[in-house]
Parts: C-alpha cells; sequence; structure tokens
C-alpha cells in the first residue's frame, strides 16, 4: 500500500482544545529531574537543576491568588488580603541547544501543582489569536504555571503582545518559567529593530530571574555525523515498508506548510511513525526556512524519524541564513534533525 502523505491532511484545532492541549509533548511525558543527568565538566547544568527544581517548589507553596474583579476600563482590583510575591515570578533558562533546557523546563511543570499550562512560545501567541487577548489572559490567569519552550521575540508585534500578557499573568499570580537561547533583555536582536522597543523588552525581562546552562549538544556528544540521503527508490521502499509512515516531496511539502499556521504542526504529524522527504534542498528563503524549524520541532517533540533523498538535512539552510539573527534556531533544527536521521536510520538497518 503507498505510504500517506502530510500534504493531504489539514488538521484543524478548536478553541478549547488549545488549552487542553498545553502540556508537554510526547518525548518529554517521563522526564523528571532525577533522570537528568548533568554534565560532570559543565556545573551549571547541576546548578540549573537545583534552580529549577527550587522554583518548582516556590510554585508549590505559592499561595493561590483570588481572582481580580477588572473595572470598566480593564484594570483589576486588588483582592484584600492576596500576598505579594517577592522577587521575579519568572524563571528563564538560557543556553545553547541541545543541554537539556527543554528537559528541565519540562521537569519544571511535572513537579508542579495544577491547574498549569506548557506550550511553545508560536502556541502561546497562536492561542491569543484565536480566543482574543482578554479571553486567553482569562483562562491563563487561572493557573499557577504557565511553562513556555522556544521564547523568540521575531518581530515588534510579538514584542508587545507577550509583554503585555506576561504582565497580565504575573500580577494575577502565575509563575513563568521559560527556554530561549537568548538573554531576555536580547530577544529581538538582529532580527528586528529592537532598540525602538527597548523599554518593553528591558520591562520582560524584569520579570525573569536568568538561569544559565551551558555545554556540548548532547545529542550529538562523540556520534557521528547525521547519515547520508538515501535514493529516490530506498526512500519508496521504506515508506511502504514502515507502517504509519508518510512520503512527501519536499517542496510539496514546504507549499503545504504555508497554508497552515505553525501551532496546527503537531497536529500535522500525530501518529506518524515516519516521516519520508524526497527531494531535500535548501530553503528557498527566510519564510521557508522558519516555517522548517517550527516543523522540525514538532517532529522532534513526538520523536518521528526523518528519512530523505536530495541534500543531506544538515545542508537545509543556507551560509546566509546560518550567519543571521535567526542562527540559534536553524542550529537547534538540525541539531534535532540529525537526531532523527540517526532513528530513521536504525530503523532501517
Amino acid at each position: 500500500m503507498p505510504a500517506a502523505q502530510l500534504t493531504e491532511r489539514n488538521p484543524e484545532i478548536a478553541a478549547d482544545e488549545l488549552i487542553t492541549a498545553l502540556v508537554p509533548p510526547p518525548r518529554f511525558d517521563a522526564v523528571r529531574f532525577r533522570n537528568y543527568v548533568p554534565n560532570p565538566e559543565e556545573p551549571s547544568q547541576a546548578r540549573a537543576v537545583a534552580e529549577c527544581a527550587a522554583f518548582a517548589g516556590k510554585v508549590s507553596t505559592a499561595r493561590v491568588k483570588k481572582p481580580k474583579k477588572r473595572s470598566l476600563f480593564g484594570r483589576g482590583g486588588g483582592s484584600a488580603g492576596s500576598p505579594r510575591e517577592t522577587g521575579p515570578m519568572g524563571l528563564y533558562l538560557d543556553g545553547g541547544f541541545g543541554v537539556g533546557k527543554t528537559h528541565l523546563l519540562a521537569s519544571t511543570w511535572h513537579d508542579s501543582p495544577s491547574p498549569k499550562a506548557y506550550g511553545t512560545f508560536v502556541e502561546l501567541t497562536s492561542l491569543v489569536g484565536v480566543l482574543g487577548f482578554a479571553e486567553a489572559v482569562r483562562r491563563l490567569s487561572a493557573h499557577r504555571l504557565l511553562a513556555i519552550d522556544e521564547f523568540e521575540l521575531d518581530d515588534p508585534g510579538d514584542t508587545m503582545l507577550v509583554t503585555r500578557l506576561l504582565r497580565e499573568l504575573t500580577e494575577a499570580g502565575v509563575h513563568v518559567a521559560a527556554t530561549s537561547n537568548t538573554l531576555p533583555d536580547k530577544l529581538g536582536e538582529g532580527r528586528f529593530a529592537a532598540d525602538d522597543f527597548l523599554r518593553e523588552i528591558q520591562g520582560l525581562a524584569q520579570r525573569f530571574e536568568v538561569v544559565r546552562v551551558d555545554g556540548p549538544d548532547y545529542r550529538h556528544r562523540g556520534l557521528p555525523d547525521a547519515p547520508d540521503p538515501v535514493s529516490d527508490e530506498e526512500l519508496a521502499a521504506s515508506a511502504e515498508a514502515q507502517a504509519g509512515s508518510t512520503l512527501d516531496d519536499f517542496d510539496a511539502l514546504c507549499a503545504h506548510l504555508a497554508k497552515l499556521h505553525p501551532s496546527r504542526y503537531g497536529r500535522l504529524v500525530d501518529g506518524v511513525s515516519m516521516v519520508h522527504l524526497r527531494g531535500v534542498h535548501p530553503a528557498p528563503d527566510q519564510t521557508v526556512a522558519l516555517r522548517l524549524v517550527a516543523f522540525a520541532d514538532r517532529l522532534y517533540d513526538r520523536a518521528i524519524p526523518v528519512l530523505v533523498s536530495g541534500e543531506p538535512l544538515d545542508g537545509m539552510f543556507t551560509e546566509e541564513m546560518l550567519r543571521g539573527g535567526y542562527r540559534k534556531k536553524y542550529l537547534r533544527a538540525v541539531s534535532r534533525l540529525t537526531a532523527l536521521a540517526r532513528d530513521a536510520d536504525r530503523l532501517r538497518a
């Protein structure tokens, strides 16, 4: 039987599902602080475990604030007897890719009491877009913790939106934990005129305690390079042999991704056992490249192996892209795709 195609899928997500789906992805279901293995040569990793565990404890012991009544002009009136939280309400894990920041973020989420929410930055901004700002604030304010993976500010609109959202949530008593490859006061740098929004970016930074996580990319320590691409014939044979797999032309998939909001990419690959891509080549422009980054992240979250023909996965982003403001995003995607390509190679062995 011919393999299914991702380009034939058009996933939809209802508004209520956007809230209930805010949990760690399958790869991080079982992660906990106890199974994070710090690199002994990188003392910041052991410190990060302790800091994250302490933050989860802070969330657990914090008294839940009563909901504020909103006035005609949208400002809440303080609730009598509500304690004032001392210090930042946020924890910000900063470091390179492949040092286990997402493992630590998910562990913080697992160790914290409900109600709580976990999502990527893209999923968070999509939630606001679908529900509207006021409704998103109302629903998320009921949570004790909001965990945000892959925190990035790629444009001024996101900067203003997220600054206002996190201000509202932290003032409502919601603790926020986030991961990124960029310090919070450097968000947006190299991507847009960040100087024009410096006040908002600095205001956002003040809400977080920064915890640094250093070290080499654990996905590739002591491992060989990514497997070479296979022929189109081998690709088709693998797709037919692997139950639940998909087979798509790379260009067709790129065109299909353009029709879907990135928050739907996870649903696009749900239930897929292995992804096969025919004719991989460098992304033609930055817009396509950033969609591929988001797609790679969702494949990695779900531990879906990837087999390709054409050019190697580590050549998906041009040298010019790797020198630009999104460099860290592209390198993270290459790291994750390489790990998934190795998984595919093992399945074929």
